[in-house]
């Protein structure tokens, strides 16, 4: 059968990938260092752990998160099968129980008798023939080092937050109520259990935010800047007072059951698994210390006896400046046996990763064959996620999450029929999209 293809990291990507390249009859080497070294978010050993929030993002019909996820799922994403498997109630969004999810994809990626799984530390590319690099944000240092080395490019972090989880049965439910904005839910009853502020509570709040105590960073110091679409909420409430207010505090859609009026400022919180043991702290993200935080916390109405189950933290990013170096099809220009996927290509976002995933292992699945792999259509998300990739200018690349500007525009006549109706313009992109999928996909997958 070949020599098999070396896959290093067992998140998102490296999962994903390992589970397409076996789909097409060929073995794999999947290599993850934990548990014999952990990182710093990480809770477990198990693979595509979620390490942040638990949403994979809208599910709402036309929008571009769902025609990313829907293009995923057309090509046989073992991910979105398992996230469909462990749903648990979100809003519009798709969002899973983390644990029930890692545990769905390790169960699977291990029955995979073509999937070889080994637990050690990866601290140079190997030399076989075809390599994927999916190791994530996380990246150690030694192998960093030498992906610095293969690239001949110097290696780019920038920091990331996650947000904290408070146990379900610490939440006082009488001034938390259930409800999902504008009446927006699965099932109609509320998604999402919200922690009303008034004025007064909300510029107690700020005022303690501000005094609060950053902690001490367990990584190099330098003057990289915040992901601008995760910044932790003391960064944001220094950019003003009612920053937070208008943005993951924002009270709109919501009417306090109390007072039959619109809270000044809310916190949601979103389930974390199907039991509801747990809940995440929406858009919470930060970087204080623990004392500080639970402290802090608890000044949000609802969580006065609020226990967490996890501080918000915040990690290294990893990511290499792909368009200097990646082509459409994921491979290392100047070495083409090498295909870079998830994170550490720069794309930002649970589903983006994933994409890349699938679209490393079909790839070099195709060089595994002797084929000549091809790019996806750029009227896909999937195609105009990796166009980004490899073609945004490399003198500011920032790690992007799939939007629908990153896909081509509408045929001239089409936008002017459709200029006003911008729900039916993005349907027109969709349909586009997963037409342009289905050929791609008969004609090569």
């Amino acid at each position: 059968m070949g020599d098999p293809i070396h896959i290093i990291g067992g998140g998102l990507a490296g999962s994903e990938a390992a589970w397409q390249v076996a789909r097409r009859g060929l073995r794999c080497v999947l290599h993850e260092m934990r548990p014999v070294r952990p990182t710093p978010a990480h809770q477990t050993d198990r693979l595509a752990e979620l390490v942040c929030s638990n949403s994979l993002k809208s599910e709402t019909d036309s929008t571009a998160p769902w025609l990313l996820k829907e293009e995923l799922r057309r090509l046989g994403s073992l991910l979105l099968e398992a996230a469909a498997r462990v749903r648990v109630p979100g809003g519009q969004a798709l969002t899973v129980d983390r644990e029930g999810f890692a545990s769905e994809v390790t169960g699977a990626i291990a029955g995979e008798p073509l999937i070889e799984l080994r637990r050690e530390e990866i601290t140079a590319i190997p030399a076989e023939p075809i390599v994927i690099v999916a190791t994530g944000p996380l990246t150690s240092t030694a192998l960093a080092q030498d992906i610095a080395r293969l690239t001949g490019s110097e290696r780019l972090y920038f920091y990331d937050a996650i947000s904290p989880i408070v146990d379900a049965d610490s939440v006082d439910t009488a001034t938390a109520f259930w409800a999902s904005r504008y009446g927006k839910s699965v099932d109609g009853t509320g998604d999402y259990l919200n922690c009303p502020f008034d004025r007064e509570q909300y510029e107690r709040f700020v005022d303690a935010l501000l005094e609060a105590q950053p902690a001490t960073a367990h990584i190099e110091e330098d003057r990289t800047p915040f992901f601008e679409a995760c910044l932790p909420i003391e960064e944001l409430a220094r950019r003003g007072r009612d920053t937070l207010r208008f943005g993951p505090m924002k009270p709109v859609g919501l009417t306090d059951p109390r007072t039959g009026k619109r809270p000044y400022a809310v916190v949601q919180l979103r389930q974390e698994t199907a039991r509801a043991r747990s809940f995440n702290l929406v858009g919470f993200q930060n970087h204080m210390k623990f004392g500080d935080q639970a402290r802090l916390l608890r000044m949000i109405p609802g969580l006065e006896n609020g226990e967490f189950l996890r501080f918000g933290q915040i990690h290294r990013n990893t990511y290499i400046n792909a368009p200097a170096l990646l082509s459409e099809t994921l491979q290392l220009r100047t070495q083409p046996r090498v295909f870079f996927a998830g994170q550490i290509s720069g794309v930002e976002g649970y589903v983006e990763a994933i994409a890349t995933g699938l679209m490393a292992g079909l790839h070099a699945a195709a060089l595994a064959a002797g084929e000549t792999p091809r790019a996806l259509p750029r009227e896909t998300a999937l195609g105009s996620l990796c166009h980004y990739i490899a073609g945004a200018d490399p003198a500011d690349y920032q790690p992007a999450n799939i939007t629908f500007d990153l896909l081509p525009a509408l045929e001239e006549a089409t936008r002017q029929r459709l200029r006003h109706d911008k729900k039916a313009r993005h349907a027109e992109v969709c349909q586009r999209a997963l037409e342009a999928l289905e050929e791609y996909r008969h004609a090569y997958v």
